[in-house]
């Protein structure tokens, strides 16, 4: 696997050689000094460019930063589908090559390059060869991290969490092992996570970012409280679903009490009690009654 030094020298390489490349600049995890390395870190790169037709008319050109073993293009994918892509402002590359190392390389033109730079605070410039990258202050993960919410957000989530459970539970009684786990992965668990990231969020004073998709709630979730939360997952046999589904309950519970605790908010006590008991119901419900209670 090439080294960093071995792919910051091909990068910049590349870049001081071609003399349509006139700027490059890096963001992503890369940039965050409170990002710990290691070999997944991908290279998220700009090269601003003096015009993108070039590069996109000779597909091979990509070559040049080793051999692919996957290629994406975003915005070839996106204008196949029917959407409208300007490539002559950009025009971004996913490579993951046969060494391990990924360069997620954009071209933009210095037009585009204007419009966005200085709104990711986590950017560092790497080469300017005519002075054109505006300045901007050391990289910082300040725009990720954990916002605090409002009463009516925290009111939204709780209210969201405890309803969308009854759409799971009737998916498992009905049988529909699709929408039973998709309403909990993609409605409760969102739910679930977000009041995750708000307790990590108070507990630091809200100056720490919880992770893309909750990757970093390993880190700053107490052991027992992770332990929960790795209960939430589940196969799909159902006795197994509902176990999860109520250790969801129980991490939900916890956790928004200690929010709202925090915060000086109403926690829904009503609302919890209620779908509690209501799932428990469903839960023994036999699949050939005519009526739910």
């Amino acid at each position: 696997m090439r080294s960093e030094k071995e792919m910051f020298e091909l990068i910049l390489g590349i870049a001081k050689e071609d003399e349509r490349i006139r700027a490059v600049y890096m963001n992503g995890s890369r940039t965050n000094p409170n990002v710990p390395k290691d070999v997944f870190q991908d290279y998220d790169i700009v090269y601003v460019v003096t015009e993108t037709a070039s590069f996109i008319k000779d597909e091979n050109w990509i070559g040049i930063f080793g051999e692919l073993l996957i290629l994406q293009e975003p915005d070839k994918v996106d204008k196949s589908l029917g959407m409208d892509m300007n490539y002559e402002r950009s025009y971004g590359y996913l490579m993951l090559f046969t060494d391990g190392n990924r360069i997620d390389l954009h071209i933009e033109t210095k037009e585009s390059m204007v419009e966005g730079y200085t709104k990711d605070k986590l950017t560092i410039p790497l080469l300017d060869k005519d002075n054109i990258l505006p300045p901007i202050p050391a990289p910082t993960d300040k725009d990720y991290h954990v916002k605090r919410p409002t009463e009516p957000m925290f009111m939204g989530c709780c209210n969201d969490f405890w309803w969308c459970l009854q759409n799971v539970a009737k998916g498992i009684w009905r049988d529909e092992l699709p929408y039973a786990k998709q309403m909990f992965e993609y409605v409760i668990r969102g739910r679930l996570d977000e009041m995750v990231s708000w307790w990590i969020g108070i507990k630091n004073d809200f100056q720490i970012s919880a992770g893309k998709m909750g990757k970093y709630f390993k880190k700053y979730l107490p052991e027992s409280y992770w332990k929960k939360y790795e209960m939430t997952y589940s196969d799909y046999h159902y006795n197994n679903f509902w176990n999860s589904i109520f250790v969801t309950c129980d991490l939900f519970r916890i956790l928004a009490k200690e929010v709202a605790n925090t915060l000086s908010f109403a926690y829904p006590f009503k609302d919890d009690e209620n779908m509690t008991k209501y799932l428990e119901h469903v839960q023994k419900l036999p699949s050939d009654v005519n009526e739910i209670f």
